[in-house]
């Protein structure tokens, strides 16, 4: 399926607010100690303090 050069570009801005927002809210739940629910790559509900997935973000991720 081809993309339009005008949807690619609306569906990279949609996932640039998505990666912020998840961002966003990883780092407030870690200032708060609580955990968040995720799941693994098989499907399986895992709930992660969110100070342990902060360190998945980059160092040169912007907020």
């Amino acid at each position: 399926m081809n993309l339009k050069p005008e949807n690619i570009e609306l569906q990279n801005k949609i996932m640039e607010g998505v990666k912020k927002a998840l961002k966003k809210l990883v780092i407030a739940s870690a200032e708060k100690n609580e955990k968040l629910v995720i799941a693994d790559k098989d499907g399986n509900v895992l709930h992660v303090p969110a100070k342990d997935l902060l360190k998945t973000f980059s160092d040169t991720e912007k907020i």
